[in-house]
């Protein structure tokens, strides 16, 4: 007798112990949810050279001197340099972007050297200046673009020091969306 309830109590215990796992398994089955995903492209920012920085056509004199371009493409001429006949003009960028985006305008901050196309001979632009300013923010793109206009100073030797032909070189300008 004994072991029939033995028996009878571990069949109940086996039945009671499904029963809590089937409850069990009911109460903490998986629930699921629906997630969403946004994703929004805006217009590439970018810049482009639309017009390139050119002092003109001049002389150097006995003692050289500068020749200051402003973003507005005016010049202004120091020490015995003697401008030529023709045009200067400020070099300007279309930049484009995002609709009321702010950029930065990061300028040159060292001299960069203009090479003779034939000759070993050359002459450093310096103290570069733009409209917009340069600076964090500097630029706002309404409408999704902006033209930016830069000059800089040449500096110039004498004839001897820069030999009649042309220079050439280049430089980098680093627009950056913020």
């Amino acid at each position: 007798m004994l072991k029939i309830r033995l028996v009878k109590i571990f069949i109940s215990l086996a039945i009671l112990s499904s029963l809590v796992i089937k409850i069990h398994a009911q109460v903490s089955s998986p629930v699921s949810a629906t997630g969403h995903v946004l994703a929004e492209i805006i217009p590439v920012f970018s810049a482009s050279e639309t017009s390139q920085l050119n002092f003109g056509r001049f002389s150097p004199g006995p003692q050289g001197g500068e020749i200051i371009l402003t973003p507005g493409s005016t010049i202004s001429v120091l020490g015995s340099v003697f401008k030529g006949p023709g045009t200067a003009n400020a070099a300007s960028f279309y930049v484009t972007g995002e609709v009321d985006a702010a950029y930065s305008i990061t300028l040159p901050s060292d001299p960069i050297v203009i090479r003779h196309l034939s000759d070993a001979k050359t002459m450093q632009v310096k103290d570069w200046v733009s409209v917009p300013s340069p600076g964090i923010g500097a630029g706002k793109l309404q409408n999704g673009f902006q033209e930016v206009y830069v000059g800089a100073t040449l500096e110039v030797g004498t004839l001897t020091d820069n030999p009649v032909g042309i220079y050439t070189g280049s430089y980098t300008i680093t627009f950056d969306f913020n």
